[in-house]
């Protein structure tokens, strides 16, 4: 019996998707809430489970192909006394291996995670060479970069590239379809530069203050909390106050209305494998720095994994963008709309600076502040900058919410 595999609700105001990848092909075995497919949307990727456990059976759809909520994408042949579940999943929001009755081997391809087969194309790593070290054998993305990194200078890249003409001998060029998510992202930058008056502030901070705590207390903070203390933790409490005491950072304009909000749920850009994407701590002023380093440390690995729920991603009142872990000195982040202001990080680089009438060194870092001038004063967004400023020169400040 043939059950079919329909396109699952994919979240509020979301009513199509683009076929990714499919993950099984006709003729696969699949056992029940195997992933089968990976949908992109303009947030996120959604693996789609098989309804039942039994034989792929043909693609009602091709990779690349837009679908509806509701369309069939491909039949399962169900296997004798499998039992049958809902025709219509909803989206598979971690990574399950499958549930076959033996273990596959590791350069098996069906056996791949979603995250796992980017990683091989990333890489240009050939599975059936690697020895996995996951559950049941599997390869994990730790194994395929470490063998990325011991393969020889001269081995041959992956993807054969097209062959060259006459003209162009030994010039290379590949032509990749631009995902939803990298399609929505470029869509909303821009329209983010058209519409909003957008300015952006600098200051500066020393970070001594917040590198000798982390330094005094990371082993102890770990060990209590099982998370690392970072850097982020501090920046997203600081930026908490400094919101309360400027609250026109933390509003939006909608229409010929300024919408003010009394919470603060702060946007944090996350590098994923298909681009940035902007999941969002809730009520961040109600945390404490642990509880936000966890937060920020459960992202980074979802976002990775391609596992972030689309409602994760929604809302957010201001955004944090980390570019120094990239190594960025000094930049101009642009704005996420609706909202009207984004703070932008850089990197940590010893320089010298007067104190107390001498010349010393000290670790700093660039802050900045792009904003929608339509709103946010000037006055406002350097006031903002230098409470963030004090707070993490000064962590006390965070303490006794000064």
């Amino acid at each position: 019996m043939a059950t079919e595999v329909l396109v699952p609700t994919l979240g509020e105001s979301i009513t199509e998707a683009t076929v990714g990848e499919w993950l099984k092909q006709p003729g696969d075995a699949v056992a029940a809430d195997e992933p089968i497919a990976s949908l992109e949307t303009d947030k996120v990727s959604v693996e789609v489970p098989s309804p039942v456990a039994g034989v792929m059976g043909q693609h009602a759809v091709k990779v690349g192909d837009t679908v509806e909520v509701g369309a069939l994408i491909a039949t399962i042949e169900s296997g004798d006394g499998a039992p049958a579940k809902s025709a219509a999943p909803q989206p598979a929001v971690t990574e399950t291996p499958a549930a076959a009755p033996a273990p596959a081997p590791s350069g098996d391809a069906a056996a791949l995670s979603p995250s796992v087969r980017r990683a091989v194309l990333e890489h240009g790593v050939d599975p059936s060479t690697v020895k996995g070290t996951g559950k049941d054998g599997r390869l994990t993305k730790e194994d395929v970069a470490a063998a990325a990194s011991s393969k020889p200078a001269a081995a041959p890249a992956a993807t054969p590239a097209p062959a060259p003409t006459a003209a162009t001998s030994g010039r290379r060029e590949e032509r990749v379809k631009m995902t939803r998510l990298r399609q929505t992202i470029a869509k909303r930058l821009k329209e983010a530069q058209n519409t909003a008056a957008m300015l952006t502030t600098f200051n500066d901070v020393d970070m001594t203050a917040v590198i000798e705590a982390r330094a005094k207390y990371k082993d102890l903070f770990e060990k209590k909390h099982g998370v690392r203390l970072g850097f982020m933790g501090f920046f997203v409490k600081a930026a908490t106050m400094a919101l309360k005491d400027i609250p026109s950072v933390n509003a939006s304009v909608e229409g010929d209305e300024i919408v003010y909000h009394d919470y603060a749920d702060i946007s944090v850009a996350v590098s994923a494998p298909n681009g940035l994407v902007v999941p969002v701590i809730r009520d961040a002023q109600d945390l404490s720095v642990a509880g936000i380093e966890k937060t920020i440390g459960d992202f980074g690995k979802r976002a990775k994994d391609g596992t972030l729920k689309m409602d994760e991603m929604k809302g957010g009142t201001f955004t944090i963008s980390n570019g120094g872990v990239f190594g960025s000195l000094m930049s101009t982040p642009i704005i996420n709309p609706p909202q009207s202001a984004v703070l932008g990080l850089h990197r940590i680089e010893e320089r010298p600076v007067v104190r107390d009438g001498q010349v010393v060194v000290r670790p700093m870092m660039y802050l900045a502040l792009s904003y929608d001038h339509r709103l946010i004063d000037g006055r406002e967004a350097v006031t903002f900058l230098v409470a963030l400023k004090n707070a993490i020169e000064d962590p006390t400040r965070i303490l006794i919410d000064l």
